[in-house]
């Protein structure tokens, strides 16, 4: 049964309850008033969905390829277990241990967080949010994740894997659902991503997990929902057009580059923390 399964049967049978998550939120907010959809901020998030899906079609092909090629000198062969649920569970937590460690550097490098302030940008918090995602996020997440295959993660199970675990992510953005009591110790409930959007001094670079918070935990980077959320960025974009969004971080990046007189600087302005800037600018 599992090898007949493909990323696409995972995203076929998740985009209608998708869909029906929004259409039901959307129904929700307007008869009571909440407001949790602003039409631009839609519009926005719509077309960074678009890009970014056409840039994973485009590039899947070549990526995967990649993986598989990179499988050949594997270190280990988790077969040997003799069931495909332990090689699922073991992949599953592979995934998302990895899946920490990019998040938490996409938002503390420069270079990523051009990429991942686009999912960011927007100051609602809703599940048509988590669908906004960066045109070129596919490739910046090979950086972190070819390691599995080498190690001897399947690249074809570990893409059904992955989408599977997308689909959790959707339900973490709404303010619909509260605190989920026991669950919070393990899962990165809504509380917990809510918490992870907020520019709240406190809320800052919290709760990076995917699927399971322990990491967040383990590492000292959880933080409970307490206060209100802020939604946003500490400078939000303030428009809705997704190649603006695409292009806001990189231009300053550009910029900054430009600015810097010698080379560790130059060498900051990409790979230095997001707020940094060149000396000469600092006064």
């Amino acid at each position: 049964m599992i090898s007949a399964v493909t990323d696409y049967t995972i995203y076929a049978i998740g985009a209608p309850i998708i869909l029906c998550l929004i259409i039901s939120e959307i129904i929700i907010s307007s008869k009571r008033g909440l407001k949790y959809y602003n039409y631009k901020d839609s519009l926005g998030s719509i077309g960074l969905i678009t890009g970014n899906v056409m840039v994973n079609i485009m590039s899947k092909g070549m990526i995967i390829a990649f993986y598989l090629y990179l499988y050949q000198f594997r270190l280990f062969d988790f077969s040997v277990f003799g069931s495909i649920w332990i090689e699922i569970l073991l992949t599953l937590l592979a995934i998302d241990f990895i899946y920490y460690w990019f998040h938490r550097t996409s938002h503390h490098v420069r270079f990523f967080w051009a990429i991942h302030m686009n999912h960011h940008s927007s100051e609602e918090m809703n599940f048509l949010v988590a669908l906004r995602q960066a045109w070129f996020n596919p490739f910046f997440r090979v950086p972190f994740f070819f390691v599995l295959p080498l190690i001897g993660f399947n690249p074809l199970l570990t893409l059904i894997v992955g989408a599977a675990s997308t689909l959790w992510a959707v339900i973490q953005h709404t303010k619909m659902i509260g605190k989920l009591g026991p669950l919070e110790w393990i899962f990165v409930t809504p509380s917990a991503h809510r918490v992870h959007h907020g520019v709240n001094d406190e809320y800052m670079d919290k709760n990076f997990g995917n699927l399971l918070i322990i990491w967040d935990r383990i590492f000292g980077t959880y933080q409970p929902e307490e206060e209100s959320v802020i939604y946003g960025l500490k400078r939000n974009v303030k428009t809705s057009n997704p190649f603006k969004i695409t292009l806001f971080t990189w231009r300053e990046i550009f910029t900054d580059f430009a600015n810097s007189i010698d080379g560790k600087d130059k060498i900051k302005s990409i790979f230095g923390s997001p707020d940094w800037v060149p000396r000469e600018l600092k006064a």
